[in-house]
């Protein structure tokens, strides 16, 4: 999240730069100012194309369907389930604690937890386990 705010940051420090450098060249009437504006102004376009690539990325191919008699059976808590689903999702601790409002070391005592009652050692190991037992299916999304 910070590195977009300062991308978007950036962006606007350099769209200033470019409105005075337009103003210039009309003062001006100099040809060679107006060719560098416009070359920063495709540079800007490019920019803008390459952000909206990684910010349109929104909705997910496929989602994941958790199974309540499972999750009561195992003993996870309403919290784990965040977590777990949170996981599947390829999010980090630091995502996960931000997302869920918590601290990183209550995500890990959480992921540890998880770890244990799905008696996986990795991460990647607990989602698979978790497909195995029927804890965890999923589904392809028509909303693409």
């Amino acid at each position: 999240m910070k590195s977009i705010v300062i991308k978007f940051g950036l962006l606007a420090i350099a769209t200033l730069i470019l409105i005075e450098l337009s103003k210039y060249s009309l003062l001006t009437r100099n040809i060679q100012t107006e060719i560098v504006v416009g070359l920063i102004a495709v540079a800007f376009a490019a920019f803008g194309i390459y952000i909206s690539r990684f910010i349109g990325r929104k909705s997910t191919p496929h989602s994941e369907v958790f199974s309540d008699e499972k999750i009561k059976s195992l003993g996870i808590s309403k919290r784990e389930v965040d977590v777990l689903k949170a996981i599947t999702e390829g999010k980090s601790n630091r995502e996960i604690a931000e997302m869920l409002f918590i601290s990183e070391n209550t995500v890990k005592t959480h992921v540890s937890n998880l770890l244990s009652k799905l008696h996986a050692k990795r991460r990647t190991e607990a989602i698979n386990k978790a497909r195995e037992i029927g804890l965890i299916s999923s589904y392809e999304s028509t909303n693409h």
